[in-house]
């Protein structure tokens, strides 16, 4: 699969060409958030690519089942997710509810998710599945720095460890809370007394170099901005992907069976 993010305003980058060599080789899924996938669409209907669109709320998540999206993933606050408004501030919990209740189109959700308990919450209220950013990031088979894997797995990165970054920008992304992204939120402040600033003004210390830099060479996590949800306060090891996966299944199987077992009869609780 692909992930995608549209955002032409502050990455201009070659959207088309993307989509064009997604379609040419026929990959199974892409994950788009960001810009609307409507004039994606029919090329990538074509091409058999099942399409997931990542949405922070209602209204978007209703543009996107309006284009023709096979899945809606609704990110809540909690997640790692790019480009909110501040007005988008609203909890998992409460987005998934909505979503559910609103839309046809079949819903996953992306909130902070790392366990099995979560796993079996988003099954019994009627999602189809989640999806997990951050917990795969430590495990051992993510091709990143170990140090940085450590970090995340240790007791002192909690659910409190992440902060809200670009938000003067329109561009409200959630990140490992570290020297960089302090620096970033001073630099914000600075422009909002000013009256507003440029995103060029910050662009050194958000831009994609230093988190490769970071992740694929130094190993050092206070010297980059890096997407990181709140689920990072439930990583508390590393291992591999399949003792997590193992692991999760395990654990939401059992917690459906107990809330299953307390239905009575005449599916009364």
């Amino acid at each position: 699969g692909v992930n995608l993010t549209i955002l032409p305003v502050l990455i201009p980058a070659d959207y088309d060409s993307y989509m064009r060599v997604i379609c040419e080789e026929r990959v199974a899924v892409v994950e788009i958030s960001g810009g609307s996938p409507r004039k994606y669409i029919p090329a990538l209907r074509e091409a058999g690519v099942k399409v997931i669109h990542k949405s922070a709320t209602i209204k978007h998540a209703l543009k996107a089942q309006a284009d023709g999206v096979d899945f809606i993933e609704v990110a809540g606050f909690e997640s790692a997710v790019a480009g909110r408004a501040s007005a988008d501030d609203v909890g998992t919990w409460i987005l998934l509810a909505k979503a559910l209740g609103t839309l046809s189109t079949p819903v996953l959700v992306s909130g902070a998710s790392a366990t099995g308990r979560q796993l079996a919450a988003a099954l019994a209220m009627g999602a189809q599945g989640i999806s997990m950013g951050t917990r795969f990031l430590a495990t051992e088979e993510c091709p990143i720095h170990r140090s940085v894997k450590e970090h995340l797995a240790s007791t002192s990165t909690d659910e409190f460890a992440t902060t809200l970054v670009l938000g003067s920008f329109n561009n409200s992304t959630r990140t490992l809370k570290n020297a960089v992204t302090k620096e970033i939120l001073r630099m914000e402040a600075e422009m909002a007394k000013q009256g507003g600033g440029d995103f060029a003004e910050v662009a050194h210390l958000a831009k994609g170099d230093r988190a490769r830099v970071m992740f694929q060479e130094t190993g050092d996590w206070d010297s980059a901005m890096w997407s990181c949800s709140q689920a990072v306060g439930l990583i508390n090891d590393i291992p591999t992907c399949k003792v997590l996966l193992d692991r999760m299944v395990e654990e939401a199987e059992a917690q459906l069976s107990k809330g299953a077992s307390l239905i009575r009869g005449h599916g009364k609780l």
